[in-house]
């Protein structure tokens, strides 16, 4: 080998000891980034130069041509990834779970400095009292003001609820923003790594990391799948649909409800729009979309359907304002796993009872009943009272009235009346029931409430006192045609607070009262939010596991890249020995020998 052959060999162990020194340095000032990984050199000799063959030999003659730098490592667990991204994914979707029925607790418990359990107790004193001392304009007057205060603070509660609902909405639209954001820097980091390594040479770890810091990112998010073609270039799949696929990154759109203003995650390219750019309808009069998330699913590890912070959220939230009545039995799936919808029925229902009940109470003193049969006009034919309708005779029987004769209603609607007026020409019978003449009567019948039309329903956003009886509230007398005390009206008021005629929603079996009803309603938030609590701190403990794991895999170790630099360090301090005593050769020959 000739001594500038020797410089070169030299040469190759100065570039390489010095390319791995910055490779430990690069580890040493990242080792506290989020998301770096560790960068391991690997090198290899040059290609051998034959000087001679001899077949007889075991090798053939032939000198090394130095070392070779070869690649930089980027030091993954691929399936560690994988375990990490889908856990970390499960607890997000738990932690949301567990903010949001703190939250709740939260409104139920507290409503500007005093809970609402007090205001529910004090109606049930009050009602209390008027059952000792019916006539009392004194217990009068505070049953009508502590029914004003139920309306009133239950109103509150129920708003912070809807309030929450669009915190929750609005958090929605900025993640499914940042995931089509990430989306968007995906597709630019797979262009910068495919060209950086397009040459086989460079390896653009730095990039990788980048990119894996955004898988991480979206594992908590959604759902996802995720691999790497031979060209470097990552595709993401969300839920099961293609998100970040060759040059492309299907962006997520939201659809946003008129009546509510819910955003709704869809895919547009799986979606049908007619030429104004709306959805087309199937033959039930639902939007052709293709909801990124199917709510429908039951939340279970089994099936993977409790992954990603976002389909929590959604889940929380619920797609409108719940009220009692999507407790029905054939509608209580749909809202039974949104945290937010379930309570707000739950709440809704508790208000609408007590308001019904009472109202059906006095209702019994105004007189009012149910017709066993249909009343006909004097023609025959016209239906002024249907059969089961409850109705009672303007000015006729009990005394619990309007100064207009309808019956006296303590919560009243918004937007409807409680009765009907209705006129008509009836027959007038003897006792023999024969018919002597006809005479004009007026009937007040009872509206009856429509799940189908939200301003017939005794609910909390349609809710009130009646306003003639917050100035009146010596209206309700409590005084019988003959002047005694209606006490049995008064007892029954009682009675009712105490009835344990309720339950919660149709999967509780435990029946309740009005008086309990609310401390049940807080204790089933309690017990949820400690289930969440419990699954989202074990998942913790899962992920520290597992990101434990990866640390020891993708960690930097001080120690470790210390003992490299001393490694690299000396071979680069070899190299430079080898190519001084080299050029002292060549001088030596040069100018001493005159070779």
């Amino acid at each position: 080998m000739s001594l500038m052959g020797g410089l070169y060999i030299g040469t190759s162990g100065l570039q390489t000891g010095q390319n791995a020194l910055n490779t430990t340095a690069h580890n040493l000032s990242n080792m506290d980034n989020t998301g770096y990984v560790r960068q391991q050199v690997q090198q290899s000799s040059r290609s051998y130069l034959k000087l001679s063959v001899d077949v007889k030999s075991v090798n053939n003659k032939q000198t090394g041509l130095g070392v070779n730098y070869s690649r930089v490592k980027h030091i993954r667990d691929y399936f560690l990834d994988k375990t990490y991204r889908r856990e970390s994914g499960r607890s997000m979707f738990y932690e949301v779970s567990m903010q949001v029925t703190d939250e709740v607790e939260s409104q139920l418990g507290e409503l500007n400095g005093e809970a609402f359990q007090n205001t529910l107790e004090d109606l049930w004193t009050a009602v209390q009292e008027v059952a000792k001392d019916p006539a009392s304009s004194v217990t009068q007057g505070l049953l009508v003001q502590r029914a004003a205060e139920f309306v009133q603070r239950a109103g509150a509660v129920y708003e912070g609820f809807c309030a929450y609902q669009d915190n929750l909405n609005l958090q929605i639209k900025k993640q499914v923003d940042k995931i089509n954001e990430y989306g968007k820097q995906i597709l630019a980091l797979n262009e910068s790594i495919r060209s950086i390594e397009a040459g086989g040479i460079e390896s653009a770890n730095d990039l990788r990391d980048a990119r894996d810091n955004i898988l991480d990112e979206l594992a908590q998010m959604a759902n996802i799948n995720y691999d790497e073609d031979p060209q470097g270039n990552v595709w993401v799949q969300i839920e099961g649909m293609d998100f970040v696929k060759g040059p492309i990154c299907f962006e997520m759109g939201l659809d946003v409800d008129e009546q509510t203003g819910f955003y709704t995650p869809y895919w547009p390219q799986n979606s049908s729009f007619d030429e104004n750019g709306n959805f087309k309808l199937d033959s039930k009069g639902n939007p052709l979309r293709d909801d990124v998330f199917d709510l429908s699913l039951r939340i279970s590890t089994d099936l993977n359907t409790d992954v990603g912070g976002l389909k929590a959220m959604l889940h929380a939230r619920g797609d409108h304002r719940a009220n009692y009545t999507d407790l029905a039995s054939d509608k209580y799936d749909d809202v039974s796993q949104s945290i937010v919808m379930n309570i707000q029925a739950e709440f809704d229902q508790l208000i609408h009872n007590v308001a019904t009940k009472v109202n059906e109470i006095l209702a019994g003193a105004a007189g009012v009943k149910t017709a066993d049969k249909d009343i006909l006009a004097s023609d025959g034919k016209t239906i002024l009272v249907k059969a089961g309708e409850k109705y009672c005779e303007n000015n006729v029987g009990g005394y619990m009235r309007k100064d207009d004769g309808s019956p006296l209603q303590m919560f009243g609607k918004l937007t409807t009346e409680g009765y009907r007026k209705v006129t008509g020409t009836v027959d007038v019978k003897d006792e023999n029931n024969i018919v002597i003449g006809t005479e004009e009567k007026e009937y007040w019948i009872y509206n009856e409430e429509d799940a189908g039309d939200p301003s017939s329903l005794y609910t909390i956003e349609n809710l009130q006192v009646d306003p003639e009886l917050m100035q009146k509230p010596s209206m309700l007398g409590f005084r019988l045609p003959d002047g005694s005390e209606d006490k049995a009206t008064a007892t029954a008021l009682k009675d009712a607070f105490m009835a344990e005629e309720y339950t919660l929603n149709p999967n509780v079996k435990k029946p309740t009262n009005f008086v309990n009803y609310y401390t049940d309603l807080v204790s089933q938030v309690a017990n949820s939010g400690y289930a969440f609590e419990s699954i989202y701190y074990n998942q913790e403990n899962a992920m520290e596991s597992i990101q434990s794991a990866r640390e020891q895999v993708s960690g930097v170790s001080s120690d470790e890249e210390l003992s490299n630099m001393i490694k690299f360090q000396n071979a680069y301090n070899a190299s430079s020995r080898y190519i001084n005593v080299i050029d002292e050769m060549l001088e030596h020959l040069l100018s001493t020998l005159g070779v």
